[in-house]
């Protein structure tokens, strides 16, 4: 390394605190951080700083909250910083062509995905929704388009069918502090060269909705299970059971049984000891095992322990979906 480079950090949650500790930990230096305002958080709705916030007034760092970053005011107090550089990891606030402008070495980002592919907002549950084999962290260099800069290097993790998008967040937090800290390093010293994003495997990752998380039992049972693990733990999967939600956390594709009735999609089948077992599918053939769910008021339960404490909710042949109560359809 050349010299150590003078570090503007922009971003707000645990995500990007991650990769905030690996730059404090280097050799550069972090001069200012920028994050989003104090929000409401909590039944009292207190104002609450983000998780980088929190994390930059442990260090003693000047933060700046700015409500957006047009305004002329914003960006001469951000000049005046007269920073080399600005990592930004999901900050949150559109940067104006003007604002990416002002550090000498410009603007970087560390993207939760192998660009091009998954470009946008939800990349992690999109890879993992998907059935994508591998994922990664990709430093890039910003432009004013939707994550379309080039990219200085990136970091790859395999996925298997047991990965959730906690898990994967918390991997790829991890490996975009060490890729930023890297990247840094090589513009420091000998240089790091950048390459264009190639106009083949463009995909974008929709920002996630509560309501998507609704389960559709005429998919396959790969692609239900792909989206519980995706969705774990946000905005989290769910369905219906006697009108009320019930909340999937974790679900795998299971075997059907010659003993299991004809049943159309949706419907409950004879439960394994440790899951429940719903048809799916277009025709109802295929099976998914739901291993651990939530009943509203109650925690997230292993499927064995709802079963031992409230089979009766969970007869074979309850249809999962149905918006009609229990008493509604009784009466």
């Amino acid at each position: 390394m050349t010299r150590p480079l003078r570090v503007i950090f922009a971003g707000t949650p645990d995500f990007a605190a991650a990769s905030l500790d690996a730059l404090l930990s280097s050799d550069h230096q972090v001069v200012a951080v920028y994050t989003q305002p104090d929000r409401p958080a909590g039944r009292g709705r207190k104002l609450t700083p983000s998780p980088v916030k929190a994390r930059a007034l442990e260090h003693g760092l000047p933060v700046h909250q700015p409500a957006s970053l047009k305004h002329a005011d914003a960006k001469a107090e951000l000049a005046a910083i007269d920073a080399d550089i600005m990592v930004v990891v999901a900050y949150g606030l559109l940067l104006p062509q003007a604002v990416l402008d002002i550090p000498p070495m410009g603007c970087l980002n560390v993207h939760a995905s192998l660009l091009p592919r998954w470009r946008g907002a939800a990349p992690i549950q999109r890879a993992l929704e998907a059935g994508d084999a591998e994922s990664g962290v990709t430093i890039m260099q910003m432009d004013a388009g939707l994550d379309t800069g080039a990219m200085l290097l990136e970091r790859r993790t395999p996925l298997d069918a047991t990965t959730t998008g906690g898990e994967l967040h918390d991997r790829l937090a991890a490996l975009g502090g060490e890729a930023i800290v890297a990247a840094l390093d090589g513009l420091a010293g000998p240089g790091l060269s950048a390459t264009p994003q190639p106009d083949a495997g463009v995909t974008y990752a929709a920002k996630l909705s509560k309501a998507e998380g609704e389960l559709d039992f005429t998919a396959p049972a790969a692609s239900l299970a792909a989206k519980v693990r995706a969705f774990n733990p946000w905005p989290v999967a769910w369905t219906r059971l006697a009108g009320e939600p019930l909340r999937l956390w974790l679900a795998e594709p299971g075997a059907s049984d010659p003993q299991d009735p004809d049943a159309r999609p949706g419907t409950l089948l004879p439960a394994a000891g440790d899951a429940l077992r719903v048809a799916c599918g277009s025709d109802g053939d295929e099976v998914l095992r739901i291993t651990r769910a939530q009943l509203p008021g109650g925690k997230p339960l292993a499927a064995r322990d709802l079963l031992n404490a409230r089979g009766e909710r969970f007869a074979t042949g309850t249809h999962l979906g149905d918006t009609t109560s229990s008493q509604e359809a009784s009466s």
